[in-house]
């Protein structure tokens, strides 16, 4: 082909035609030469130039899956339907569904909410939940529904401060993620919890340790900070640590974590500041003490059930109990996790949220601590649902990203997020417009929470705190149905102090020790 077009040239004939098919067909030949001598990929090497083919379309599968392939209920993480929903509330726009439920209402896992013939009107004003036990000395009023933990650096400065803004103007709280306390986070105004995460960015010394004094400090510094929560472990990787890719990391980021750059950042998986249950204890009044009395809390992914029993053990000996605790679904996450761990890792949020709720009550404490749900959760039934298995509020991640125009495209990890939300490439953080985005993030929010009120009025309840375990009903086969109070043993106050603790809770609590997370009685 190429002798012809040239032989073609030498004759002048058909010039500009036999020059622009020269052009066309001599990258051609250069691919094809480049496929058959490279020793990477079989199928380049087998079929030059075609071959290429496989490997552009298999980047653009998620976006074929969306656009062409999945139906309303298909789709995961989340289902069309659910992402849907959340951008019809972020922009304001019609988000009732017609001709009826898609959904297979007799299949198994099928739940509803069983309606009141005489329902109460819905609340006027959101609802909000104190936090703060008997030695905090600042107690905060949160929203039943804020922004769980998402670090600047996973996410892009533009994502980060519309988050900010929109929870400034929903008057809810923003998680800041394990990444740091950021001048982002700062700028939108909003109400802060501070993560503290293993490695102790924003209040580390050069080898990774804690740094009690640039913690005081910064705590000071920001009365924006409203709550601390240390991070033991969080439902996308738990037991394996935080990952920040080298390519997210910005001179930006690495100045705030104090973390060199082309590296990938590493959170180790444990904890250096206390190695035990009652060390873990100690360090939540040492926060205390050295923020003034704010609300201390811990977030984990429910493990091995001993350990957390180990914890509320060393609560009770040391009289030192948390203000509150997040519990982690293994079905979360949002930016880059090990597949092994993503999918086979960690108690998914029903059953991990139902036991932390029955270990506090049967150790008589639970009136203490107030209890976070974070997991797939992004629409008002979720809160409700969450509330009935023992949350008290709930924290949302992808659902806040939705809002911020996240199209699922699965990228979150490889910081080339087409829509600028988890990315610190500059060219696309651009087209997140905070201006617009926030008030996204506020409407998302407002609406989320009105469709929880609605339920709940529905329902014949009058406040959050009047849900039970029984509101919620759920097909277990297609013939019978169970609500959660028959599902899930929910245990009485005190009954784990005594004699009488019921089968799946006896082993693990007298395995517990407050001294050691190691089992006296062998591993449970």
């Amino acid at each position: 082909m190429s002798i012809l077009i040239i032989e073609a040239l030498k004759q002048g004939e058909h010039w500009d035609s036999a020059r622009d098919l020269y052009w066309l067909v001599l990258p051609l030949i250069a691919i094809g030469l480049n496929d058959l001598f490279q020793t990477k990929h079989a199928i380049r090497r087998n079929f030059p130039v075609i071959g290429n083919f496989r490997y552009f379309f298999e980047s653009i599968r998620p976006e074929i899956n969306q656009y062409f392939v999945e139906s309303n209920l298909d789709g995961r993480p989340f289902s069309r339907e659910r992402r849907s929903v959340v951008y019809q509330r972020a922009k304001g726009v019609e988000d009732t569904v017609p001709f009826g439920t898609l959904g297979d209402v007799y299949a198994p896992d099928y739940e509803w909410i069983n309606h009141s013939i005489a329902p109460k009107p819905s609340q006027g004003d959101a609802p909000r939940v104190t936090i703060g036990g008997p030695d905090c000395k600042q107690p905060y009023s949160a929203s039943v529904f804020n922004i769980s933990a998402m670090s600047y650096g996973s996410l892009s400065n533009n994502a980060v401060l519309a988050l900010s803004m929109g929870a400034k103007k929903g008057g809810f709280y923003h998680n800041t993620g394990e990444g740091g306390l950021t001048s982002h986070h700062l700028q939108g105004g909003a109400d802060l919890v501070w993560q503290l995460g293993t490695a102790y960015f924003g209040a580390r010394n050069e080898d990774g340790t804690f740094n009690p004094e640039k913690f005081k400090k910064r705590v000071k510094d920001h009365p924006q900070v409203k709550m601390i929560e240390i991070k033991l472990s969080q439902g996308a990787k738990p037991g394996h640590g935080g990952i920040l890719p080298a390519a997210k990391v910005t001179k930006e980021i690495s100045e705030i974590r104090d973390v060199p750059m082309g590296k990938d950042v590493i959170s180790p998986p444990w904890h250096s500041a206390f190695d035990s249950p009652m060390g873990l204890v100690k360090f939540i009044a040492e926060l205390r003490e050295l923020s003034g009395g704010l609300p201390i809390g811990f977030k984990l992914c429910l493990g091995k059930r001993r350990e957390f029993m180990s914890v509320v053990k060393a609560m009770l000996e040391a009289n030192i109990t948390p203000d509150f605790i997040t519990v982690d679904g293994g079905e979360g996450g949002t930016g880059a996790a090990p597949l092994e761990f993503s999918n086979s890792m960690g108690t998914p949020l029903n059953e991990g949220l139902v036991f932390v709720h029955n270990t506090l009550v049967g150790a008589g404490i639970r009136s203490r601590i107030k209890v976070i749900a974070s997991g797939k959760v992004s629409t008002g039934v979720n809160l409700f649902s969450k509330m009935a298995l023992g949350a008290d509020i709930c924290n949302s991640a992808r659902g806040m990203l939705f809002s911020l125009g996240c199209i699922q495209a699965l990228r979150c990890n490889t910081n080339t997020c087409p829509t600028g939300v988890a990315t610190q490439d500059k060219a696309l953080v651009k087209g997140l417009v905070v201006a617009d985005k926030f008030e996204r993030v506020a409407r998302y929010h407002h609406a989320t929470v009105k469709s929880f009120t609605d339920v709940l009025g529905a329902a014949g309840l009058s406040h959050p705190k009047d849900i039970r375990p029984w509101h919620v009903q759920k097909r277990v086969t297609t013939t019978e149905v169970k609500h959660y109070g028959e599902i899930y043993d929910f245990l009485k106050s005190g009954i784990l102090l005594t004699d009488a603790r019921p089968k799946g809770y006896d082993r693990p609590w007298r395995s517990a020790q407050s001294a050691s997370w190691q089992s006296l009685e062998g591993d449970g």
